[in-house]
């Protein structure tokens, strides 16, 4: 079966009706992603008439060296108004682009050497993006895991235990405060995760 190809006059691959594109992360927005779940990608300052419309398929990319570390298709572009209460006809922000992922690869980025990026936003050959989409293969299968945070806490109360470990929870986050996690009916094989990554906790082992 051929798919039919089509460019816009922008130079931008269509694919089955939608254009393809590819979306440069910075390295902190890379690592925010990395951290915490999300169903969008919104990124400021990069939608544009010419670039990504709705339903045009992305491929998420982090530089240095280029790597895949997602996919997704455009949910909406837009530009929003600033609240300004003494001048509410003072112009708009920077447009929003909204990615919705249909796959994550965050923590196994598939290699991405061979393509040449003009900038955050480039257009990307149909055969290119699908050669990428290859490259991930099947999703992996799904499973139950059991997450836990296990924090000594000094309090007067079980209910001011319960707000303290909320605020040191959001105070630390992922970044500071170890996460265990196991497979379902093997707790076993628990691992601690710091930063997203497998972070040894025994200090006996370092030594």
């Amino acid at each position: 079966m051929t798919t039919e190809t089509a460019y816009r006059a922008d130079g931008s691959g269509r694919a089955d009706g939608v254009g393809t594109w590819a979306v440069l992360l910075p390295a902190e927005r890379y690592e925010a992603e990395r951290l915490v779940h999300h169903d969008t990608l919104e990124l400021t300052g990069l939608a544009d008439v010419a670039g990504p419309g709705p339903g045009d398929q992305v491929a998420v990319l982090v530089d240095a060296p280029p790597r895949l570390v997602a996919l997704g298709r455009v949910a909406a572009t837009a530009h929003r108004h600033r609240e300004d209460p003494d001048d509410p006809q003072s112009g708009v922000e920077p447009a929003e682009l909204v990615v919705a992922y249909t796959r994550r690869a965050f923590d196994d980025p598939v290699p991405a050497d061979l393509l040449t990026l003009d900038g955050p936003v480039s257009p990307l050959e149909p055969a290119a993006f699908r050669a990428l989409a290859d490259q991930l293969g099947p999703p992996p299968v799904r499973r139950t895991w059991l997450v836990s945070l296990d924090l000594p806490i000094e309090a007067g109360s079980p209910a001011e235990a319960v707000r303290l470990f909320w605020s040191y929870v959001q105070e630390l986050g992922p970044r500071e405060l170890p996460a265990f996690v196991s497979p379902a009916g093997d707790e076993l094989a628990m691992q601690a995760f710091v930063l997203g990554a497998e972070a040894n906790q025994d200090p006996e082992e370092d030594d």
